[in-house]
């Protein structure tokens, strides 16, 4: 017997009506899914913290699993607040389906020492319904919100006071405040301290939760992890411009590191893709940009659709995942390589470290060979960057001239002498492999004579991608794929700021204090490069 299956509409606002309901049925599905795994994850926890103290510490093993639970509950419980705004989110676009609530725990009350700062909202001193002057109070509803001072934490009391009209008994009673996270407890200042310590000083959030215990404030990780997450989702259009800008530009620098990733028993690696926008070197007037994305693998189809609509110079390493990209067939168009000569320049380096050899040696470790033909190569590339130095900044027209008249001369002395040099090699011989390097990809190292838009090295993105590495010893690993994505949201936001000088955790408090009611149409305002804050963030 077949199923009865009901017949689609034939009305196109039905049918997008359907669409939008069954959108919203997923997303209250997947937060569903994500809060069951959140309180999965906090019974483990809870669970291997009374064996620890029924048992005792057996082995450091036990307390290395216990930080890797806390880790992997800050994650789910991060995914689980994310999915659980974009469930509401998309819950407000139909009348036919309710947005999933998540029980949350119960938050304690803050602690009565904390100082508290009492901002009250002037109450209307006439009626809005009638116009009456004859107000009386009835009483007054008091939000607080959890706000931190360096080294000074406090409880800021809103106070939204009711009045009764005397003449037609209206209460009357102003809005409540916008917050960023909806239902939030925490100020922008906690919130923004939050993302860049665990972003930008690598402190994870059990560690951030124990010293916030030290100075009287026990908040626990789920509670850290819940803001987390659904302060990365209010902070996701800003990123969303962020890769509109740095994918409007014609030239970018790429490159990528591994990341940690926890998986059942063991970590796998995973990736941090970074593209870095970046003008200043020829006077560009647009403003410098970092856009990471994350991945499970380094396959070359993650490259190919970060970069999928965008055509232009890419200023990379020698990664055969970038191959296609460089195809003359490739739409909307081909990406042109230019090559980066600190790479180079650093294969030769290490067979010509003449101070890191004689170190060794002092040190009586074992030395390798230092061979003349590495030396003469580097002092070579080392006459092309000291050219690069006198011309950084110029504009594009200046630097070519420089380059056609000045490193031109060198860059065909420098491939004649690699060409004649190679000759008298073995073809396995560290040196060869070294010339190789340099003369299978002589088109995209030439490239930057043509272009004075080019720069000769791709250290913008090596900078750029410099606060992983730092950050990977701290945490250890992401805790999830999910975990990884947020990272890279909050690596650009970050990293962005920084690129335009300006202090990440002072733009982010401001921002997320901002955010709520800022028009979308004038969402621009608050990039890092537009960034203005106002007189009161000043004087905090």
């Amino acid at each position: 017997m077949e199923a009865a299956v009901s017949p689609l509409p034939d009305d196109v606002e039905a049918l997008k009506a359907l669409v939008v309901s069954m959108g919203a049925e997923l997303a209250a599905a997947r937060a569903k899914a994500s809060a069951t795994e959140a309180l999965i994850g906090h019974l483990k926890l809870q669970i291997a913290k009374l064996r620890r103290e029924q048992y005792g510490p057996s082995a450091e093993r036990s307390r290395r699993l216990l930080d890797q639970l806390e880790l992997q509950l800050e994650e789910l419980e991060a995914t689980a607040s994310e999915d659980d705004l974009a469930a509401e989110a998309a819950a407000t676009r139909t009348t036919s389906v309710t947005a999933f609530e998540r029980k949350r725990p119960v938050k304690k009350p803050f602690p009565e020492h904390l100082p508290r700062e009492r901002i009250v909202i002037p109450a209307p001193c006439s009626c809005p319904t009638c116009g009456g002057t004859r107000l009386s109070k009835l009483g007054e509803d008091v939000t607080e919100t959890l706000e931190v001072i360096p080294r000074q934490w406090k409880v800021i009391q809103t106070v939204r006071e009711k009045f009764s009209c005397r003449n037609c008994e209206t209460i009357t009673q102003p809005p409540a405040p916008f917050h960023v996270v909806p239902r939030g407890w925490a100020g922008p200042g906690l919130l923004a301290m939050l993302l860049f310590d665990k972003y930008g000083q690598h402190q994870p959030l059990n560690r951030q939760a124990e010293r916030f215990a030290r100075e009287g404030v026990p908040l626990s990780l789920s509670t850290l992890a819940d803001q987390v997450g659904a302060a990365t989702f209010a902070l996701m259009p800003l990123y969303r411009r962020i890769e509109a800008h740095v994918l409007a530009a014609d030239r970018l620098h790429g490159d990528d590191t591994t990341v940690p990733v926890l998986a059942k028993g063991k970590t796998d690696i995973g990736r941090l893709w970074v593209y870095v926008r970046d003008d200043r070197p020829f006077g560009g007037a647009d403003p410098p940009a970092a856009l990471f994305h994350y991945s499970r693998d380094r396959r070359g189809e993650h490259p190919r659709a970060h970069l999928d609509s965008w055509s232009g110079i890419l200023q990379a390493d020698a990664y055969s995942g970038y191959g296609e990209l460089y195809a003359a067939d490739r739409r909307p168009g081909p990406v042109l390589e230019a090559g980066c000569f600190a790479h180079a320049r650093r294969k030769f380096f290490e067979l010509a470290d003449v101070e890191g050899s004689a170190r060794k040696k002092s040190r009586g470790e074992r030395t390798g060979a230092i061979y003349p033909i590495a030396l003469e190569a580097v002092q070579r590339l080392d006459g092309l960057f000291d050219i690069e130095r006198e011309i950084n900044g110029l504009s594009a027209e200046a630097r070519a001239c420089a380059r056609q008249e000045r490193s031109a001369p060198l860059m065909e002395d420098l491939h004649a002498w690699l060409i004649a040099q190679l000759a008298q090699l073995s073809r396995n011989h560290d040196l060869a492999k070294a010339i190789n390097y340099v003369l299978r990809r002589w088109p995209a190292f030439n490239r930057f004579l043509d272009d004075g838009r080019i720069c000769i090295t791709n250290n913008a993105a090596e900078r750029a991608l410099r606060c992983v590495p730092l950050g990977r010893k701290a945490w250890l690993f992401c805790g999830s794929d999910r975990g990884g994505q947020r990272a890279a949201v909050i690596y650009a936001l970050i990293g962005t700021a920084k690129l335009n000088n300006v202090d990440p955790q002072a733009w982010l408090t401001d921002v997320l204090h901002r955010i709520a009611e800022h028009p979308a149409n004038r969402l621009d305002e608050l990039l890092p490069w537009n960034w203005r804050p106002k007189p009161a963030a000043i004087a905090a």
